[in-house]
């Protein structure tokens, strides 16, 4: 088999699993978008402050420390013990459920029946306050994240690419686990979403406010289990994403990376995150490894938004999303 293509393929696989890291982070888009009609600008950020949380479990952090310390004068850092990642885990999901009852209880019950853009404003509100709460309370210093997961070069696909081909695929173990858990993820929802009655309700409302407001429904009940729902994916995606690159508060730019995913598969659609995800991880390394000789590096960065672009233009609602049609 020719060099080029060995090197190609190798490319391609390493773009799947860079795809389903992208996948992770417009999960929590879709969700709540189908939800509420909501762009949540927040998602990224959610992540972040996930990842923060989860660090400062793990390593017995004393939440507010440097607040504390410049009022009081105090050096206070840690309590001097260190959190499982058995229980911190399950104590940064109760954290994000209780966010999300925050965020419902003073931010979106008082939104109810507004337009779409002040829905829109307001998580660009809640990004950038969850940001600046998140350094007060944890700090903005890089930090490593460590929950058990392999890293490194997989030998296993080494060694069969290199018994098949001559040559070994270099594929990283973390991306290979960040896989698996994303098709769990995606199964758990998707049968949460058709066979559960809370998913049912999640569909109704989602469908028509007012409709699934007259049979009985709480929209509120509704928002907080959606929110929920999202703050456990963003944990996901940060524990991935803080785990490959460490927790810092660029970590909340993967939602600008999203985007695109979200306009190749639909705003609606759980599956078309995944199939958006892999499509924008290997077109983007391909497009890198084919075309970088010719224009140069980094085209990594813009082609994502390109390709989105031209499905702006000829399919607007991506390859999962519904058609909306209105008659005026």
């Amino acid at each position: 088999m020719p060099d080029t293509l060995l090197f190609a393929l190798e490319a391609s696989l390493n773009g799947l699993t860079a795809g389903v890291m992208y996948a992770l982070v417009a999960l929590g888009f879709v969700l709540i978008f189908k939800a509420s009609g909501i762009f949540n600008f927040a998602q990224g950020v959610l992540a972040l402050f996930a990842a923060l949380t989860l660090v400062g479990f793990q390593s017995g952090q004393i939440p507010f420390s440097h607040l504390i310390n410049a009022t009081l004068g105090t050096r206070l850092h840690h309590f001097g013990w260190n959190m499982p990642t058995v229980l911190a885990i399950p104590a940064t999901v109760l954290v994000m459920i209780g966010l999300a009852i925050l965020v419902e209880r003073f931010i979106l019950k008082h939104l109810i029946n507004q337009e779409p853009i002040i829905l829109f404003m307001a998580t660009i509100g809640l990004a950038y306050f969850l940001e600046g709460f998140g350094d007060i309370m944890w700090g903005a210093e890089v930090k490593a994240l460590d929950v058990g997961l392999p890293k490194g070069m997989s030998m296993a696909v080494d060694d069969a690419t290199f018994n098949w081909f001559g040559y070994g695929f270099y594929i990283d173990r973390l991306e290979i686990w960040a896989a698996g858990i994303a098709a769990v993820l995606v199964a758990v929802l998707t049968v949460f979403s058709q066979y559960t009655k809370q998913g049912r309700a999640l569909r109704a409302v989602a469908d028509d406010h007012q409709a699934a407001l007259s049979v009985g429904i709480s929209l509120r009940f509704i928002w907080v289990l959606t929110w929920s729902i999202a703050g456990i994916v963003a944990l996901v995606a940060g524990i991935m994403w803080g785990s490959k690159s460490g927790v810092q508060f660029s970590l909340s730019l993967i939602a600008l990376k999203a985007l695109p995913v979200l306009i190749l598969g639909g705003f609606t659609s759980i599956p078309g995150a995944i199939v958006g995800g892999l499509i924008i991880g290997v077109g983007e390394k391909l497009f890198d490894f084919f075309m970088n000789p010719i224009i140069g590096g980094a085209t990594e960065n813009w082609f994502a938004y390109m390709l989105a672009l031209v499905f702006l233009l000829f399919r607007p609602q991506g390859l999962f999303g519904e058609r909306i049609i209105e008659r005026v």
